[in-house]
């Protein structure tokens, strides 16, 4: 029987590792959290999105600023801007009439980097 590539990765056994499964299982977090995850990673796969978190690790920046930097609407980025902060990714801070936006914290920041750094890896 010739093999292809996709048997190559298939498990042939049929043992169970009971005491892997359940070490593994007692550490899974609650179904609940892995959609909350699932729904942050969704917000990072728009690139406008991912162009604003840029700019705001640059610096903090006002919706007439983005708007600028990245050549849209500033009913566009702000949308943008709108559904990030509802993800808890970028917060605001107003300066009278000005809101000014950055980034939520470090976690953010780190989640980028680390997205980021495995992009540029690749093509080494």
């Amino acid at each position: 029987m010739c093999k292809t590539e996709a048997d190559t990765y298939q498990c042939d056994c049929n043992i169970i590792h009971e005491k892997v499964v359940e070490t593994v299982r007692q550490v899974m977090p609650e179904e609940e959290k892995f959609m909350d995850l699932a729904d942050t990673f969704k917000i990072f796969s728009d690139s406008t999105r991912i162009k604003i978190l840029y700019a705001l690790m640059q610096a903090e920046m006002c919706v007439c600023d983005i708007s600028a930097l990245i050549g849209m609407t500033k009913s566009s980025v702000s949308h943008q801007l709108r559904i990030l902060k509802q993800s808890n990714l970028v917060k605001y801070r107003k300066d009278g009439r000005i809101v000014y936006y950055s980034i939520a914290d470090e976690h953010v920041r780190s989640i980028f980097n680390e997205g980021m750094m495995h992009i540029l890896e690749q093509e080494i």
